[in-house]
């Protein structure tokens, strides 16, 4: 149980802390606990939350006391667990990079001293592990930008972002979930809905799964568009050894 602690979060929550960094070891040991905690079925938990380096237990107390919870917990932390966390999905997600749906990788390319076609290489070159879900439902807080292309901010966000727009913020790169006002500087787009509410499971990705951009050309974007909307398209999805 190094560096982990279990404290309270008011009368109905409790917090499991596993660090004070942003690492992928401890986001496995977070998914570990998570999958160990759906295995076990624990009686009274209403909601667990991964973030960062902490996993949020929403409980309700008149079923499970917090000393009870505090117990399992203590116990699922110590465990090494057999349960898939050694396993990790990597959803193939499909970008249409640039003009009108990437308005900003000119700037982004100009910024790296790249062209845009090295900016779009870098950019799919690699599988983003998503440490957690937040700030809008389904936007991914993803891990692994190159440092070539981290990007600033810009100067006057956007009033409306496209749900869809993939785009670049400093160090981070990620999905608009959902139409809404943005700063991020705008590389293109994904016909793939991360969060669809008429979905039987809302938000398509987890906590601990692994996002792999994929370059389409715009008729390709516009085909699988259509398969969206009609509610058929499913992502393609690998899975292997972490």
């Amino acid at each position: 149980m190094q560096n982990i602690r279990i404290l309270t979060a008011g009368d109905s929550s409790l917090l499991v802390e596993f660090g004070n960094e942003i690492s992928p070891a401890i986001n496995k040991k977070i998914t570990t606990t998570l999958n160990l905690m759906r295995e076990q079925h624990i009686e009274g938990v209403v909601d667990v939350i991964p973030a960062f380096c902490s996993l949020l237990i929403n409980y309700d107390p008149r079923v499970i006391s917090y000393e009870e919870l505090k117990d399992r917990m203590m116990g699922l932390v110590k465990m090494e667990g057999q349960t898939g966390q050694d396993r990790k999905r990597i959803f193939e997600i499909p970008v249409c990079y640039g003009g009108e749906y990437g308005p900003d990788i000119a700037s982004i390319a100009a910024h790296a001293g790249l062209s845009e076609e090295e900016v779009i290489r870098i950019h799919s070159s690699r599988d983003y592990l998503i440490y957690m879900l937040g700030f809008l439902p389904g936007f991914c807080y993803l891990g692994g930008l190159d440092e070539r292309i981290h990007t600033p901010r810009l100067a006057n966000p956007r009033i409306k972002i496209n749900a869809g727009s993939v785009g670049i913020g400093g160090s981070q790169t990620g999905i608009y979930p959902l139409d809404s006002p943005g700063g991020w500087q705008l590389m293109g787009m994904t016909p793939v809905r991360t969060y669809d509410p008429g979905r039987e499971v809302p938000i398509l990705l987890e906590a601990g799964d692994y996002i792999r951009f994929v370059p389409v050309d715009e008729a390709e974007y516009k085909r699988i568009k259509e398969s969206v909307e009609r509610g058929e398209y499913q992502c393609i999805v690998h899975e292997g050894e972490v």
